[in-house]
């Protein structure tokens, strides 16, 4: 193995491309993500993506993105991991669902957890992990700090090709109230469960359950009294102690957020892409019976759903160069409000991305467009089941809109 010593004089590995640049990642990632398309039909079938797909992203340095340079990862930050994210969702939304949920939380395990943990999460180079934020099943302490974890979690996106899991689960406080508990465990410590798939959307998103039978997980892996949408960061985190940079010690809701919102800019971007084949390749059912690119009707309707996504991709780009630029001011800087701040901006993307296909494109397309297999009805079945995501249905278009006044205001919540 390759190694180079860092400021310190110990010796840490060297990337499987130490020359890579963020540009060659996202132009891979866009390079990739037109031949997804043929393939959904095969990957709503099978519930996640090919083997060969999986190897394709090992190979192009995707799932090491946000993993630190001192355990062998790129460190490019987030712009670089949501730009490679979008690129995959234009082409297909399953696909990319299942590798951001997947691959996105190098970045919550090398901000949250210490030096220790993390040499053991990082040791083999890639790090996939899915994460839920619903606390399930029990865990017993042990008379020496470990834990005895056991139960079942769902909507576990990721898990096929997954290297760890990140879970929630509920314990004893201090006065006796239930706190959550975060942990992490390693793939030989759990078994998925093959129950996806009859979903409306996102059929293949690898969003299996996943069940603990009894794991003894170390103290070390576990957080107990942390949720992961619920940090304070402001008094700095162990990764911004341990690796020097500011993203390892940003806002977590908002950069959970952020993630969802570049996906379902990208999906759009996917449904305008179809819009167009048709444009391009359809008359129009009336007369003047013309190409429907020269018709003013369906002109209107693809300007102003492209007014619409180019608008939401603006703003998620701007929200995540803001995430950065605050994350560079150090961990105090992340307050409660900024981080509501962003999730809220989020929000919107997330509306406009929804609102232009499903005001625009959808109805417009023609039943023939629509019929279930075809790409604009799958993306509006993605689109759909994505608006329906407890995070987003709920959490988003109330509890974080009345958390951003609070804060504000200085209300309690």
């Amino acid at each position: 193995m390759t190694t180079v010593k860092d400021v310190t004089g110990a010796d840490f590995p060297l990337p499987p491309e130490p020359g890579l640049t963020p540009a060659e990642v996202i132009a891979r990632a866009e390079a990739i993500g037109p031949a997804l398309v043929a393939r959904q039909a095969e990957t709503e079938q099978r519930t996640f993506y090919a083997e060969d797909t999986h190897k394709e992203f090992e190979k192009a340095g995707f799932y090491r993105l946000l993993t630190p340079r001192r355990y062998g990862g790129y460190e490019f930050g987030i712009d670089t991991f949501l730009r490679v994210t979008t690129a995959l969702a234009r082409g297909c939304p399953s696909t990319a669902w299942m590798f951001c949920l997947g691959a996105t939380h190098a970045l919550q395990a090398a901000t949250l957890f210490g030096e220790r943990a993390q040499a053991e999460l990082f040791k083999e180079g890639n790090f996939i992990a899915p994460a839920t934020i619903v606390p399930s099943g029990t865990a017993e302490s042990t008379p020496d700090g470990d834990w005895i974890i056991d139960g079942t979690w769902h909507y576990c996106s990721g898990s096929p090709y997954a290297t760890h899991f990140i879970g929630h689960t509920l314990i004893d406080g201090e006065d006796g109230e239930k706190v959550p508990m975060l942990f992490v465990v390693p793939r030989e410590q759990w078994r998925r469960l093959d129950n996806w798939g009859g979903q409306l959307g996102l059929k293949g998103s690898g969003s299996h359950s996943i069940v603990i039978d009894r794991a003894r997980v170390p103290a070390h892996l576990t957080l107990p009294g942390t949720h992961m949408s619920e940090i304070d960061v402001t008094k700095g985190t162990p990764g911004y102690a341990l690796h020097g940079n500011g993203e390892y010690g940003g806002g977590q809701l908002s950069f959970m957020l952020l993630e969802v919102a570049c996906l379902a800019v990208g999906i759009a971007q996917g449904a305008l892409d179809a819009y167009e084949e048709l444009m391009r390749s359809r008359l129009t059912l009336f007369p003047p019976v013309v190409p429907r690119h020269e018709h003013p009707d369906y002109q209107f309707w693809y300007g102003e759903a492209a007014g619409m996504i180019a608008t939401a991709e603006a703003a998620v780009q701007q929200a995540t160069r803001t995430w950065q630029e605050i994350c560079a001011a150090g961990p105090s800087a992340f307050s409660q409000e900024n981080d509501l701040r962003l999730a809220t901006i989020c929000r919107e993307v997330i509306r406009l991305s929804w609102h232009a296909v499903e005001r625009n494109l959808f109805p417009t397309a023609g039943s023939s467009a629509v019929r279930q297999g075809e790409r604009i009805e799958r993306v509006w079945r993605d689109l759909s089941t994505l608006q329906s995501h407890a995070g987003i249905g709920v959490l988003l278009a109330t509890v974080t809109t009345r958390s951003l006044a609070q804060a504000h205001f200085g209300e309690a919540a």
